[in-house]
């Protein structure tokens, strides 16, 4: 994952600067075209999956009032993860990107959203919408690489702690939601910089603490209460419907930024950038996972990275769509276009993880060299 500057091989050394911003037309002129066309279709789409969603989730609590009963406990838990990871995924992901604002629809906006999670969604917009998206794959820029706790480049330098890494990740995969929140208030760097006691610091920490609060009553108090003598088994339903939720949450999110075929990018490279070379550092810095419709409904169609990556804010029901179109522009640049299935994607991204928690091997000590641009400004 060194680097894309520092690469000997570089994917974009055939690209010229002009090359680069006919790139950049050719994906506005797509999403001129979704926007030009969203309508009533696509409002369905959303208003029938929040639906499903909220039926799904309302039965599954039913069924778990009775989980003392094993065939009931199965059900109930198999369909109230698959509410949370629709929940998170298609809807709370999506609707806080503001995908839906168009449709003027106070319940259904970015402004107005609550999700099922432990992060608030203002914090949450703040690290995902304006730092991350703006930033991807900039080494000391976007905090997504490793979420702090993990070495993602070759050229970090090589910390024993980093050993421990895999397990970190694994740590950081069952308990996500969690570790977004603590992600989202960066509580590491704030403690060890001694800015845990500003003022700004701790209204935001106090607004983790209620939804927290709010969560955990919700799961763990009080309907496990309503089951009655289903008390422990309910609660054990809840916690692995969490547990299934975090983990598939955790994973799609891997498999859009660590898989092989993924670029990161030098802070500085990043100056003075034009709309063609963010739109470029989109396509190089994310990737795809082929599948079914249903496993895209279930990825909130984050199956789709890079699509979503390029047009953030367009409609998720969309991107299966464009995403030939999208797939048509690399081929015609030279580009590779970043995909696999899902087990693919998820051990390639693991092993990432795995490999860069050792020190680098000998022929991966490549000597330093001099920051570049993200292209040339003629052609290569």
């Amino acid at each position: 994952m060194t680097v894309i500057q520092k690469k000997a091989d570089n994917p974009i050394a055939h690209l010229s600067a002009e090359d680069v911003e006919i790139i950049g037309k050719e994906l506005d002129a797509i999403r001129d075209r979704v926007i030009a066309d969203r309508g009533e279709r696509d409002a369905r789409y959303i208003r029938k999956v929040i639906k499903t969603q909220r039926t799904l989730e309302l039965s599954s609590r039913a069924v778990l009032l009775f989980s003392l009963f094993p065939p009931a406990w199965i059900v109930g838990t198999a369909g109230l993860a698959v509410a949370k990871i629709l929940d998170n995924m298609e809807i709370g992901h999506n609707v806080l990107h503001g995908q839906w604002d168009w449709m003027r629809d106070p319940k259904i906006h970015s402004t107005t959203w609550d999700w099922d999670h432990v992060s608030p969604p203002e914090q949450w917009k703040h690290s995902h919408n304006e730092l991350h998206h703006r930033y991807t794959n900039v080494l000391g820029k976007d905090n997504d690489l490793g979420y702090g706790i993990m070495r993602v480049d070759e050229d970090q330098p090589w910390h024993p702690a980093y050993l421990g890494q895999p397990f970190y990740n694994f740590v950081n995969a069952c308990f996500f939601e969690y570790g977004i929140a603590a992600y989202d208030l960066e509580l590491g760097e704030n403690l060890k910089n001694g800015r845990h006691k500003d003022p700004a610091f701790r209204a935001r920490a106090k607004a983790v603490g209620r939804k927290i609060r709010r969560q955990v009553l919700k799961d763990y108090v009080l309907h496990p209460l309503l089951s009655g003598p289903s008390f422990l088994s309910t609660l054990a339903a809840t916690f692995t419907a969490n547990l299934i939720r975090n983990l598939w949450s955790h994973s799609v999110i891997m498999c859009g930024h660590f898989p092989n075929g993924v670029e990161t990018f030098e802070k500085t490279s990043i100056e003075g950038e034009t709309r063609g070379e963010w739109y470029l550092r989109q396509m190089l810095g994310s990737a795809n996972i082929s599948g079914s419709r249903l496993l895209h409904i279930m990825t909130g169609n984050l199956s789709y990275q890079i699509e979503h990556h390029l047009f953030p804010d367009l409609p998720s029901n969309r991107y299966q769509e464009i995403a030939p179109q999208v797939r048509a522009l690399f081929d015609r640049h030279g580009l590779k276009y970043t995909t696999g299935p899902l087990p693919k994607q998820v051990a390639s991204a693991w092993w990432k993880v795995i490999r860069l928690s050792l020190p680098n091997r000998r022929a991966d000590r490549r000597q330093p060299v001099a920051p570049a641009p993200l292209v040339s400004s003629g052609t290569a």
